[in-house]
């Protein structure tokens, strides 16, 4: 039989009544205490924290959770929850817990100006992140963030984004011409899933821009490098997404080891050892043949040099390498959903696809163009760009953790819970926030009545947004979108991707005419950490387009 004992050393200083208690009843005074302090928590959210109108839950263990994560389009239903509630609402989560929901362009404003500093990100998303990616740029708070953010900030510079464009050009180049052998083989017209072309893309991209490392996925995109990271992003099992909801109440499931979270954590070690080869190599060459082998503005020239540093852009040798797994995940990811859903949105939509391909080969028939024609110069091209990324932000949803009680103002009153006006929200310190970017960005209320439509000409010179004829000037982030977050949080690669959409773009479109492969094929949103895009029956996440020539 089993038994207990304090240590010596520990009976000396406890109580006598504790010293000589029995093991379950410490267990059980152990679990009463836990408890007590959880519930007084939570009724001290409850007091402080205004109590606003919701939805009723569907569940005492999901809440609304299921509801959301099963939904066709979640933004739908939060959408319908605005009309009903107001710009500010709460739900119900998993266990009980509630969270805030904001709608309102002055309180996400509020909320942003003060990300990183009164908010952060929740404890499961910073168990995840830890996890997946390491304490980089993404993971930290307050002055770390803002230490590690200046670090890297060079790197996305104009003046070298300029220098990264012949990178995703010829990235895309290969990608012609593979697709030219498969046409020259099969048949003009024939079926090509795209979207792990569009992965060799981005992988590529930003290991060479990034790191001078060729992972040569655009000429073999079965390689073990990029089936390990589809493997993390791919259609999530129903445990998974439990596990997810679950999540905000118990941010240690991140740890559990599921399929899915093994996947993460073999990925998480794929990235570090590459990161750390990649680094070291480079120290070394720095060191045995002098600085010129290694351009100080690219990001391993900038990391090198921040770990020397003894200023306040110093970053330790652990720092490095998660700002390396950060920047390899994050620009592999993005790019590669973006460039796949475009695609899908061109051949659904042949008129806008025509209409990019005149601008592009109307200025650049026999040439490429620079960076300051992408970031400038190709209206079309921009406006169908930042279309796909109102329409489909990769990141389909934002959650922050109140550090601290704030108050959050409102730019419309609203009816709280016992019908009273505000015009504020009083939040308690431990409260969550979230924000459905889906929701913002295709809202009819901020975009119009076509807000569900894909439509580049309300980008362009004399289109709503530029005639004030619509609510999203309101809103705050790059072009009035979330797409890229807001704030001190505002993605750090911002310019990297939409220069690398656009280049890729501009040689796919001048090359080749997109269609369904069938008329009935139909596209639908696969929700993991990232919403992918699939055709209904496919298997993982393909999406298969008919591809022409163009002459």
């Amino acid at each position: 039989m089993l038994s207990f004992a304090f240590p010596s050393a520990v009976v000396s200083v406890l109580p006598p009544a504790i010293a000589s208690a029995k093991p379950v009843d410490v267990a059980l005074a152990t679990l009463t205490t836990w408890v007590l302090l959880k519930a007084l928590k939570s009724m001290r959210k409850r007091v402080t924290t205004t109590k606003l109108k919701g939805p009723p839950s569907a569940s005492w263990i999901w809440g609304v959770g299921r509801v959301t994560d099963e939904a066709e389009d979640s933004a739908v239903l939060y959408e319908k929850w605005e009309q009903e509630y107001g710009v500010a609402y709460q739900v119900p989560a998993a266990l009980g817990i509630n969270k805030v929901i904001l709608c309102d362009p002055k309180a996400l404003a509020h909320l942003w100006a003060r990300d990183t500093v009164t908010y952060d990100h929740e404890a499961a998303t910073k168990k995840m992140i830890d996890i997946s990616i390491g304490k980089g740029v993404i993971w930290a708070h307050g002055d770390s963030h803002k230490r590690q953010r200046k670090a890297l900030t060079p790197a996305f510079s104009h003046a070298a984004l300029r220098r990264m464009t012949s990178v995703f050009l010829n990235s895309a180049y290969k990608v012609r011409d593979g697709w030219h052998a498969i046409l020259d083989n099969a048949g003009d017209g024939s079926v090509i899933e795209v979207q792990k072309w569009m992965s060799g893309i981005a992988l590529d991209s930003i290991g060479l821009a990034g790191f001078s490392h060729d992972f040569g996925a655009t000429t073999n995109q079965d390689t073990d490098v990029v089936k390990l990271f589809h493997s993390v992003g791919g259609n999530p099992t129903q445990l998974a997404r439990f596990f997810t909801l679950l999540g905000v109440a118990f941010p240690w499931l991140a740890e559990v080891p599921i399929p899915h979270n093994q996947r993460v954590k073999r990925l998480a070690t794929f990235m570090e050892e590459i990161s750390g080869g990649w680094f070291e190599r480079s120290r070394q060459e720095k060191q045995e043949l002098g600085a010129a082998t290694v351009d100080e503005k690219s990001v391993l020239g900038l990391l090198l040099k921040a770990e020397v540093a003894n200023s306040e852009l110093r970053l330790s040798h652990e720092e490095i390498i998660d700002e390396m797994k950060v920047l390899l995940s994050a620009g592999f990811e993005t790019s590669s959903t973006t460039l796949t859903w475009t695609l899908a949105e061109l051949s659904k939509n042949p008129t806008a696809q025509e209409k990019l391909r005149e601008e592009l080969l109307g200025q650049f028939a026999n040439t490429d163009p620079t960076y300051d024609d992408l970031n400038g110069g190709l209206p079309y091209l921009d406006a169908v760009v930042h279309e796909v990324l109102r329409l489909h932000p990769p990141v389909a949803e934002l959650q922050r953790e109140a550090l601290e009680d704030d108050v959050i103002p409102l730019g419309a009153p609203i009816q709280d819970a016992n019908g009273r006006v505000i015009d504020s929200i009083t939040i308690a310190k431990g409260t969550l926030v979230f924000m459905s970017v889906e929701y913002l960005n295709r809202s009819e209320k901020f975009w119009g009545p076509d807000a569900k439509v894909f439509r580049p000409e309300r980008w362009l010179e004399g289109g709503d947004l530029q005639a004030g004829n619509v609510k999203a000037n309101e809103l705050r982030g790059h072009k009035h979108l979330l797409t890229f977050n807001d704030g001190p949080r505002t993605c750090l690669g911002k310019n990297f991707a939409l220069a690398e959409l656009k280049a890729s773009l501009s040689v796919l479109v001048r090359n080749f005419a997109f269609e369904p492969r069938d008329k009935k094929d139909r596209v639908e949103r696969i929700v993991g950490n990232l919403v992918r895009p699939k055709v209904v029956g496919q298997p993982g996440i393909e999406v298969p387009l008919r591809v022409r020539r163009v002459d």
